[in-house]
């Protein structure tokens, strides 16, 4: 009896003692099976050669539970907001803490020395109003540094605006738009500055040819540094759940 060609699908598969959302996908374009950890370390997914069977999806997984469960070792498996946990703001780790009052603003306090990131209202949307202060403080950060860096390069900017994204940090438009994930603002301060840099060196050159990294080493001489820091810890940034 043949066996049935694979059909694109959502499931499940264990690794170790995670159970992830895995997405299986073909592409006419692929020639072999790619094995993707999406960032937050939340899901996989999996793109495969049109016509390919199950088994052998099934068999490739198989074979690489043990890369699986390296490269997942990084990532809590509880990225939950919760009252006594801890979240990064400009690199620095600050204690959530619910103040029990239904009004009030979520804010930075230093608490006996340690930072603290003070949240009211109710416990239930304690994410949500995180995520919200977060956005506001990325926006105040990386409005800055942008206007900063086009003038430097004497490069005006339309808008900047944020958004939660997963498949890049930023984008810069034809037009002058900047865009910019809001989770940065947990990184240090040198990728957030990075973050701007390489988005408004978009301005000038709309590619990541020799003379776009060469502009955006001059306005970020730190840039290097920050691509390394964003490869190792980015998809970390992803793995805290506000919802």
């Amino acid at each position: 009896m043949k066996t049935k060609p694979l059909q694109a699908a959502k499931r499940t598969l264990e690794v170790g003692d995670r159970v992830l959302p895995l997405t299986v996908k073909e592409n006419r374009r692929a020639t072999r099976i790619t094995l993707r950890i999406e960032p937050g370390g939340r899901a996989l997914s999996v793109t495969v050669p049109v016509g390919l069977h199950r088994h052998e999806v099934d068999d490739f997984l198989d074979r690489h539970q043990g890369w699986l469960a390296t490269k997942l070792k990084k990532f809590s498996t509880d990225g939950a907001i919760r009252d006594g946990g801890s979240i990064m703001i400009r690199g620095v780790e600050h204690r959530i803490s619910h103040s029990g009052s239904l009004r009030g603003v979520t804010e930075i306090a230093i608490i006996d020395g340690e930072p603290v990131l003070k949240v009211s209202g109710l416990e239930d949307h304690m994410g949500r109003r995180i995520s919200a202060f977060l956005k506001k403080e990325a926006r105040k950060d990386l409005e800055a540094l942008a206007m900063k860096h086009a003038a430097a390069i004497r490069k005006p900017i339309k808008s900047v605006t944020m958004k939660d994204t997963k498949s890049r940090w930023g984008s810069c438009s034809w037009d002058g738009s900047l865009s910019f994930s809001w989770r940065i603002v947990m990184a240090p301060p040198l990728i957030i500055d990075y973050l701007a840099a390489h988005e408004v060196a978009h301005l000038k050159e709309m590619n990541h040819g020799p003379q776009f990294w060469a502009l955006c080493g001059q306005l970020c001489p730190c840039m290097e540094e920050a691509r390394r820091w964003l490869k190792q810890h980015g998809s970390q940034l992803h793995a805290l759940d506000f919802s």
